[in-house]
């Protein structure tokens, strides 16, 4: 089974310059794709520190890079309206020529929505408006003039077994998971289920982990035979460090 790898350049504690820069050698080190994520304000480190905005970065990504696949690992959907996400989307996929992947996600993090002026509500409420998105942005993809050069692939992250999981088997392409190798591949089965539940091939969804330090490369295996074949590692400004990234490199490409 082959795989893929990607690299998250987390937009904080850099200036744009040194994004670009990560971008960059993610890009040379042969990630197969590189992801941002969509907060307001950084997750690690100074709360307060350096941060910049998902998808006017995203952007940035597709004339910047030129080969990898680009997307937001994983949008809110909370933070804008829907039919604007499928015209971003389409456009972003044309800058790019055609790599570019919608992620998507139901959102978490209470202080971008306190910040920012958006109902945080409960993740009921957050899962519900996810599910009433996906069925919009779909609907005005279909409309846009012109339309986007390939069917954008959809990504949903999260693991929420009843309503997530669900949603990632009707409109997603890719799921990114949570959580040890044995509770991954559980959650995987229960994919499957909600796979068969709606009809659609198991095959259909590529399964995506994340390994985000040397430490964690010993449970790649483990994540494989669990069935993921997209494996993202992470980095963070200002230096954005590809060493992760270029061993899940070199083990890809050993395995073909």
């Amino acid at each position: 089974m082959s795989i893929r790898v990607a690299f998250q350049a987390r937009p904080q504690h850099a200036s744009y310059a040194e994004m670009r820069d990560g971008w960059r050698r993610a890009e040379d080190a042969g990630a197969d794709a590189i992801f941002n994520w969509d907060h307001f304000y950084p997750l690690y480190g100074d709360p307060d520190g350096k941060h910049f905005e998902c998808w006017t970065l995203l952007a940035a990504m597709a004339e910047v890079t030129s080969t990898v696949e680009i997307g937001a690992l994983v949008t809110c959907n909370s933070y804008r309206n829907p039919e604007l996400v499928a015209d971003m989307a389409r456009t972003i996929d044309h800058i790019s020529n055609g790599r570019f992947i919608l992620g998507m996600g139901a959102g978490w993090f209470e202080r971008d929505y306190t910040e920012y002026g958006y109902e945080f509500g409960t993740v009921g409420d957050r899962l519900r408006a996810l599910g009433a998105s996906m069925p919009r942005i779909e609907a005005r993809l279909a409309k846009l003039n012109p339309p986007p050069t390939r069917p954008i692939p959809v990504m949903i992250g999260g693991r929420g077994e009843k309503v997530t999981l669900r949603l990632v088997a009707k409109h997603a392409e890719i799921w990114h998971g949570f959580g040890a190798p044995d509770e991954y591949a559980r959650l995987c089965g229960v994919l499957d289920d909600h796979c068969d539940a709606v009809g659609r091939d198991r095959a259909a969804v590529t399964r995506s982990c994340s390994v985000n330090s040397h430490d964690e490369l010993k449970l790649l295996p483990a994540y494989i035979a669990a069935g993921a074949t997209l494996v993202v590692t992470g980095g963070t400004g200002p230096e954005y460090d590809v060493s992760v990234l270029e061993a899940l490199v070199a083990y890809r490409d050993a395995r073909t």
